[in-house]
């Protein structure tokens, strides 16, 4: 128990610092954004479980050799038997971190779905005194205001896409198409529920450097996601085209107008978006995808990483 507690720790400071920062320097991601998201996914639940784990089996360790044996230690102890070991205070300690880590980590995460529901609900009602229908386009919005605006509103029981008109009118119809695939990405691929899971792990934990390399990592991949779902329908000159001319919403008009101010919509549903210099320099000097070899060992180191904790607490005799 011991042993493996020491080892979860260690992963623990791994996955904390030198892992994440090497990730969110690597060349790779832009090249597949989806076996990146799926590194940060698995770095991001690895952690949680070493940190929760390692406190865990520390506290544990005086009431047994395993994890079964710790609990059947505790259980006769909780009974009264005389013959059953006490964990001393900084046992106790531990698994009280413990079990107030997760609790806080859950709470966090089930206030900032709640919030965001309730921004999202209030944003949906005062669009739907703003705005309009689109003729051509289903499930898309129209808000009467001359400055570029383009993004998407997820929910549950109706996603929408809101554009201004003055970015319809600035818009070829390619380029509308290409705006409208972008955003139609992020609805479909619900990516509002990734940013809301890094964005909760980042609230409960905002001192861990993992927590903001993950969010701005994952922020921007999301991004170079749906754009290359617009990329399967529009050529690349055309969705940079589109995308500078949204991001020009971002910036204001020249004579200082901004849009009719709306709620914030939570994440998942910001009024601009960020084109980075990443997005602008994929977007320009185009890099092949990676070999599908190389993804596919991306992915299983991935799944390792992930397994290896799990498994340390499923089986952490293995480890002993």
């Amino acid at each position: 128990m011991l042993l493996t507690s020491y080892l979860l720790a260690g992963l623990a400071l791994l996955l904390a610092w030198p892992i994440p920062v090497a990730l969110s320097r690597a060349h790779w991601t832009a090249r597949s954004p989806f076996a990146a998201m799926v590194v940060w996914q698995a770095i991001a639940l690895a952690g949680g479980l070493s940190m929760i784990g390692a406190l865990l089996f520390w506290g544990l360790d005086p009431l047994g050799d395993t994890l079964i044996g710790a609990l059947r230690g505790g259980l006769r102890l909780v009974l009264g038997d005389p013959e059953a070991n006490s964990p001393g205070t900084i046992h106790i300690f531990a698994l009280s971190t413990a079990a107030l880590l997760g609790f806080h980590l859950v709470l966090t995460l089930i206030r900032a779905a709640w919030r965001i529901t309730r921004q999202r609900a209030r944003h949906r009602h005062i669009l739907s005194l703003l705005t309009e229908e689109s003729a051509g386009n289903p499930g898309t919005l129209v808000l009467d205001h001359e400055t570029p605006i383009a993004y998407c509103l997820p929910g549950f029981t109706g996603s929408v896409t809101v554009l201004s008109r003055g970015l319809v009118k600035r818009l070829s119809p390619d380029e509308l198409r290409a705006v409208l695939a972008h955003e139609k990405a992020h609805l479909e691929q619900r990516h509002d529920l990734l940013l809301l899971a890094f964005a909760s792990w980042n609230d409960a934990l905002p001192w861990l450097p993992t927590s903001k390399l993950s969010l701005a990592a994952v922020q921007e991949l999301v991004e170079m996601l749906a754009d290359d779902a617009a990329l399967r329908e529009v050529t690349a000159p055309v969705l940079l085209r589109a995308l500078l001319t949204v991001a020009t919403g971002a910036l204001g008009e020249p004579s200082g107008k901004s849009p009719a101010p709306l709620p914030a919509a939570g994440t998942g549903g910001a009024p601009t978006e960020e084109l980075s210099s990443h997005r602008l320099r994929r977007l320009l000097t185009p890099k092949p995808p990676l070999p599908a070899a190389m993804r596919a060992t991306i992915l299983a180191a991935a799944l390792l990483l992930l397994a290896l904790p799990t498994t340390m607490l499923v089986a952490p005799g293995l480890f002993s």
